[in-house]
């Protein structure tokens, strides 16, 4: 086995899997989602094709690995590899994947490693047959869900889960398949309240395709109808759009579908206590996909608007860091009366290498993503949106990037408040005491990161340009507080005291 020069094993790819490592930008690591899932109930259709084109558009949900199950009614097969969608498939694999049911996943790792054995979807026995998962979310309550499976199905299982398949969604999949139940759809409706967190899950066996979202519905999830009376569930109505789908409404919070030939079935698992994650509306979604009714377009317009009137300046250009931060620099810009430049250009061809750069790379750091347009930004005093700061390292190599260009003065203005609590749910926040905002003053975060002002969207502000109802929001990355109990094993994270300033 060919092995890295750490000593550990080097597993064949046809590429690097397409982001940019974090390490060239030391110490940096933004905000992570979960997982995109999709899955596709489509006699006749190209299931795999489909699910490819689905995970495509979901790609910004997960880069480390990608993975397509399909069943043609008597047997399923995954494929599923590291890597971007594009580089985990190709024309022979998705022709090998027949049937007229598939369920497609996206991964980035929030519990269990980015290694192959935790790539999904998973799959595991049934009394009945097979079934196959895939998990946009993070479970808080694994330790008491791997008790319920010891107790269930005997050490045996535990041993398999240390052997590598370590992750929430495992131990689901391993659940799927007790023992005593007439079908997989009594196991699930007997298993999801057991569930507690964030998931939207997608599952399927030889003959059925499912669906189940949390009963806070903290992550999206979809339904849509293809052309062909087939139906469609995704992470986000863009994946509907690539393929489509025509959107027939969101999977609700508390709620399991069953989609056979018959058509769709709807059973209620646990009562709706909305609580949508608003950071889906900050960065996580993709811009033309709409949450409970509401264009996230739209809502980041709104936030640079609302942006624009907390936090004024005279400036000379409003510009955005690409591309998350584009939509709410456009609002700022309406709302300011600033013009809008692209000021940045972000080399869209730059993803995650397996090889480690140079010092002189590391040195040269953010501008391996982002490189500024000198004659754009010489002599002008900017206002730079971006949607958050999480140690603030990108912040300050842009700022002092900028101030090497030329510019006179750089503004920073973000379209989120401080994020300040770590999330549970499904977003890889680092921990409490490595936030730029935890036990600092804005003023002193400013200083660190040498902009000549610093200015975030308060929490109602932002709540305003979503259209939802607080109470239906969780917020707890910006407020502390948490629509669910945070795992036990973890509370201790919210406990730890702040760096020194």
């Amino acid at each position: 086995m060919t092995r890295r020069p750490d000593g550990t094993p080097l597993t064949p790819r046809r590429g690097g899997d397409g982001m940019l490592g974090h390490e060239l930008m030391p110490g940096e690591k933004g905000p992570q989602d979960a997982c995109g899932v999709f899955g596709v109930f489509g006699p006749g259709e190209e299931v795999a094709k489909l699910s490819y084109f689905g995970l495509y558009a979901l790609q910004h949900r997960g880069q480390e690995s990608a993975g397509i199950a399909t069943s043609n009614g008597d047997s399923i097969l995954v494929f599923k590899d590291m890597g971007l969608v594009s580089q985990v498939f190709d024309e022979g694999s998705l022709e090998a994947l027949q049937g007229h049911i598939a369920v497609g996943h996206t991964r980035y790792s929030t519990t269990g490693a980015s290694v192959w054995a935790n790539a999904q979807p998973t799959l595991g026995p049934t009394a009945h047959g097979t079934v196959a998962l895939g998990h946009n979310g993070n479970l808080t309550n694994v330790q008491r869900l791997l008790e319920l499976l010891i107790e269930r199905e005997g050490m045996a299982k535990r041993l398999d889960l240390k052997g590598g398949k370590c992750t929430d969604t495992a131990i689901v999949t391993a659940l799927l398949g007790s023992d005593g139940y007439e079908s997989l759809e009594d196991v699930a409706i007997d298993l999801l309240p057991s569930l507690e967190g964030a998931y939207s899950l997608v599952w399927m066996d030889e003959h059925r395709l499912y669906a189940a979202r949390d009963p806070q519905g903290i992550r999206p999830l979809v339904l849509g109808e293809l052309p062909s009376g087939g139906w469609v569930v995704a992470s986000e109505t863009a994946a509907l759009d690539i393929v489509g789908a025509r959107q027939e409404r969101e999977v609700e919070p508390g709620e399991m579908l069953i989609i056979d030939e018959s058509g769709v079935r709807s059973r209620r698992f646990a009562e709706a206590d909305p609580k949508g994650c608003i950071f889906e509306y900050v960065y996580l979604a993709r811009p033309d996909t709409t949450i409970a009714g509401r264009s996230v377009q739209m809502a980041r317009l709104e936030m640079g608007r609302a942006l624009a009137k907390e936090h004024p300046v005279e400036a000379d250009l409003v510009i955005p860091v690409p591309e998350s931060g584009t939509p709410a620099a456009v609002g700022y810009a309406q709302g300011s009366g600033i013009p809008f430049a692209q000021g940045l250009v972000k080399n869209s061809y730059v993803g995650r290498t397996f090889i480690q750069p140079s010092q002189t790379l590391r040195q040269l750091g953010i501008r391996l993503k982002l490189n500024p347009l000198r004659e754009v930004i010489a002599g002008k005093r900017l206002v730079v949106v971006d949607d958050s700061i999480v140690r603030g390292n990108t912040q300050r190599a842009l700022v002092a990037m900028l101030r090497e260009a030329g510019a006179a003065e750089v503004h920073v203005r973000i379209s989120s408040p401080p994020v300040q609590w770590p999330c549970f749910y499904g977003i890889d926040f680092p921990t409490r005491d490595e936030l730029a905002a935890v036990g600092h003053t804005m003023e002193e975060v400013r200083r660190s990161i040498g902009a000549d002002s610093l200015g975030h969207i308060s929490l109602e502000g932002m709540l305003a340009a979503t259209e939802q109802a607080e109470s239906r929001l969780c917020t707890a990355c910006f407020t502390g507080t948490y629509p669910v109990e945070p795992p036990v094993a973890a509370r201790h994270l919210l406990l730890s005291q702040p760096a020194e300033a």
